[in-house]
């Protein structure tokens, strides 16, 4: 029996040790999260481990919701403390669970406590983690995880005030914007006409057909690379496709602020096609993440409101339009560099086959499925997402890891994804399926995959 959360953590042999060896002390870059650029100007320092991990992070309300915790003590007026002490309740009983480990991570790497966290222990864990907590403000937690760029995810209307106020202030790491015009592609959803408006305010004229809502959003994206952005995000609930709307149907609905359902997936297919051909001309990357149900519990939905743990992973991601938008990019010299996201596992083998039929020189893994996403984001996730990748296409094209989290404590998880990484490479030679006379080949694939690889995809 191992010692829980020992230096071996999930590293099974010698050769994975050694691998890990490689690539632990390297830099990380978090080329996708949620993190506000404000909170890391501000230097924000957390009074309470409350505030630290329970704040924001819909990963540990569903768990409490699941174990039938008081919604008080999740998102309500409920005292820290006892917040806390609702969530280190249900920690034993996370048995398999990512946030277990997650968790126990955290506290062990920022505040030095390796005591396993239980409704015993909860008292004692909470006074000593605020007591760090208190004296590690941000930007040196961020130092302290060894972060080289960080890359936040911004609405197209955004001033960006506090990337320019970081780097004028010469904050060592790199805090980059992503573009995530999602506002704009969304026109069947409420609150269109009123973000649109928004966006009008903003690049300061009128935006009433096709062609002015693309020249609005290319004013913003030229905004976001001056400020060296080096990535787009597409959040959308399945993939689509369609090629059926004219000119006067698609300057029609941003006229009227709004479309037929006929017509939604041709306007967004349009919108995306463009801003592909603009991404390419700028040496942006494109990310696509798809396959999420969002909101399927009204009732939820009108009491808390987005991004509150209530989402799903969709069965019907519509994959097979992949093929058409991104042939329809290639076919126009307008593919850009491309991370494929899908939430639904059941995908992974189909996009690692997709990626390989739109891979060309001299690109290194231009088109690639990204890691490991959302509810995939733990042990068996991973292991399925690395070892699919590997059987359908060179694994050292991979990019690796992000934390995809709106908490300054992530950064673990890079940790958590390295060991795993190397475990996956490791057990290839344990098991006499690689040499180990090619044991440096292994080396230099896992330091790309942890570091080397994002470092030259985006360009940072």
């Amino acid at each position: 029996m191992k010692d829980f959360m020992n230096v071996d953590f999930l590293l099974n042999g010698n050769t994975t040790k050694l691998l890990y060896q490689e690539v632990s002390t390297l830099p990380i870059i978090d080329y996708h999260c949620h993190i506000d650029a404000k909170e890391i100007y501000d230097n924000l320092t957390f009074d309470t481990i409350t505030e630290a991990w329970l704040k924001a992070d819909h990963y540990k309300w569903r768990a409490m919701r699941n174990m039938g915790v008081d919604e008080r003590l999740i998102t309500g007026d409920a005292e820290d403390y006892d917040k806390f002490v609702a969530w280190a309740t249900i920690m034993p009983y996370l048995a398999g669970h990512p946030l277990y480990h997650f968790s126990h991570m955290e506290l062990k790497k920022y505040m030095g406590i390796t005591t396993p966290l239980s409704k015993e222990t909860a008292g004692d864990v909470y006074q000593r983690a605020n007591k760090v907590l208190r004296n590690l403000p941000v930007r040196e937690l961020i130092k302290k995880s060894n972060v080289e760029v960080v890359v936040t995810t911004n609405d197209p209307i955004e001033d960006l005030r506090y990337h320019t106020l970081l780097k004028e202030d010469g904050y060592s790491v790199k805090v980059l914007p992503a573009f995530r015009p999602d506002k704009a592609l969304n026109v069947e959803k409420d609150g269109y006409a009123e973000y649109i408006e928004k966006l009008e305010s903003v690049v300061g004229f009128a935006i009433n057909d096709f062609a002015s809502l693309k020249l609005a959003l290319v004013n913003r994206l030229d905004y976001f690379v001056s400020l060296g952005c080096k990535a787009s995000d597409h959040g959308l609930d399945s993939m689509p496709f369609a090629r059926n709307a004219t000119t006067e149907i698609l300057d029609n609905a941003v006229k009227a602020r709004a479309i037929s359902n006929e017509y939604v997936d041709a306007f967004k297919t349009e919108l995306l096609l463009f801003l592909a051909k603009e991404y390419v001309k700028r040496n942006v990357v494109m990310e696509l993440h798809f396959g999420c149900k969002r909101n399927p519990n009204a009732k939820t939905f009108k009491k808390l409101g987005v991004d509150t743990g209530f989402d799903a992973i969709l069965g019907a991601t519509r994959i097979d339009n992949l093929y058409p938008l991104l042939n329809a990019m290639a076919e126009a010299d307008a593919l850009p560099k491309t991370l494929l996201f899908s939430l639904n596992p059941a995908d992974n083998a189909e996009l690692v086959t997709i990626m390989g039929s739109f891979n060309e020189a001299p690109f290194k893994g231009k088109v690639q499925q990204g890691s490991a996403w959302w509810f995939n984001d733990n042990k068996g996730g991973m292991e399925n997402q690395i070892s699919t990748y590997a059987l359908g296409a060179p694994i050292d094209t991979f990019i690796g890891m992000l934390t995809d989290s709106r908490s300054f404590l992530s950064y673990e998880r890079h940790d958590y994804f390295r060991r795993i990484l190397c475990n996956f490479l490791g057990s290839l030679v344990d098991n006499g399926e690689y040499p180990l006379s090619q044991l440096e080949y292994l080396k230099e694939i896992a330091r790309n995959i942890c570091y080397y690889n994002a470092k030259n995809y985006f360009n940072f």
